[in-house]
């Protein structure tokens, strides 16, 4: 028996998180046009938005819970309708009531796995920086330039390792005076914000900015783009600021600062893939495509939907921990988009986007003919 949310409490969890914006909605349905759900399965925003307007929400629905956050209805919408941030404000109250369908209920052993070690999986907290053995990595000092973060998923998976350590390869050759927390590096708690446990949050939060303040840390440097998003907009809510700097961002400015060379030719045709928190969110569209075109013999293709049209992966909103039915998987369409341009690699610049990509691989038709990169190993091959 599905559990039906009392409607004042609804309309108080929005209008806490600054979703009241919900009773602006005049049904238009133009979230239900461009949300990519709709090219896999069936969601609509603007039932989901109907339904919260009146009390109704269904908590133990699926549907709160299949918003990828990606962006792209808040652009479209005529009457400024904050559906991101009211759809969190529905996840938090299924959390405090702790009512999660079959395919939510990884968020539970996530939210363990970040109480305890610090990590989404669980991994041991004094094991992350076992990526970077054998490499020229100090701990961070102050008076270097940037603390590194790479983030839980270049730390602990071990396809994403490999980005952390072409990262570092090309920051020690272009001289950048760099260090990490390590140990002390907890997950920056994006995720789980978006899953509806704000408390965790919180917590996981004061833990990161204790250590970057007692370490006089005043530039982070990241590879995720929930990282940069999270520090950048939800870390100044803690009376914090620090200039932070994506990695894409930063080989665009050695490449034209002449601090990095390419001069190994790398053949290929390359198509990139926007990132929803680096392009939609935070408008980063130039900068890795600029870095991109400096390597030699590289050929870029667009695909139709980029930039801010670009196609989510699947993997915002928290929906990476979750489980995504074959036939509803964002990643296979735009694997198959990049495919039809004729690209042998498909270029990107996220842990979550590589992360469903390598995984549409296996599902898609000719999926094995294109390889899946990011941005950092593609220069570094180029170097």
């Amino acid at each position: 028996m599905e559990t039906v949310t009392p409607f004042k409490e609804i309309i108080d969890a929005i209008k806490a998180s600054g979703g009241d914006a919900f009773k602006y909605c005049y049904q238009c349905g133009m979230c239900d046009t461009v949300c990519p759900w709709n090219r896999v399965g069936s969601f609509s925003m603007r039932k989901l938005v109907r339904e919260a307007t009146f009390g109704l929400t269904e908590i133990e629905s699926e549907d709160i819970w299949r918003c990828t956050t990606c962006g792209k209805c808040p652009q479209v919408c005529p009457r400024g309708v904050k559906q991101i941030e009211s759809g969190i404000a529905l996840r938090r109250i299924a959390t405090e009531y702790d009512v999660f369908p079959k395919s939510v209920e990884p968020i539970r052993v996530i939210a363990a796995n970040l109480r305890a070690e610090g990590n989404p999986f669980g991994e041991d907290r004094a094991k992350r920086t076992k990526w970077a053995e054998g490499l020229d990595v100090k701990q961070f000092a102050e008076g270097m330039e940037f603390l590194y973060s790479p983030g839980c998923y270049l730390s602990y998976d071990p396809r994403a390792k490999k980005i952390a350590r072409a990262t570092v390869e090309i920051l020690n050759r272009a001289g950048v005076q760099f260090g990490i927390l390590g140990p002390q590096e907890s997950c920056c708690g994006e995720s789980i914000r978006k899953t509806g446990d704000e408390a965790l949050f919180k917590s996981l939060a004061r833990q990161n900015i204790a250590a970057l303040v007692e370490r006089g840390v005043r530039k982070i440097l990241v590879s995720s783009p929930h990282c940069y998003h999270t520090y950048t907009h939800e870390y100044p809510e803690f009376m914090v600021h620090f200039e932070v700097v994506h990695i894409s961002q930063l080989l665009h400015t050695l490449l034209a600062e002449g601090r990095l060379q390419l001069k190994t030719e790398y053949a290929k045709t390359v198509t990139y893939h926007d990132p929803c928190y680096l392009g939609r969110h935070n408008g980063v569209y130039d900068e890795p495509r600029e870095a991109l075109k400096k390597v030699p013999g590289l050929q870029l293709n667009e695909m139709a939907e980029s930039r801010k049209d670009s196609f989510c992966c699947g993997g915002g909103g928290g929906r990476i921990w979750m489980e995504t039915a074959k036939a509803e998987r964002f990643s296979d369409v735009r694997l198959g988009q990049a495919i039809g341009v004729g690209a042998q690699v498909l270029v990107t610049a996220c842990p979550y986007c590589i992360t469903n990509f390598e995984d549409s691989r296996l599902n898609v038709k000719n999926g094995e003919t294109i390889e899946v990169k990011d941005i950092t190993e593609v220069i570094r091959e180029a170097l």
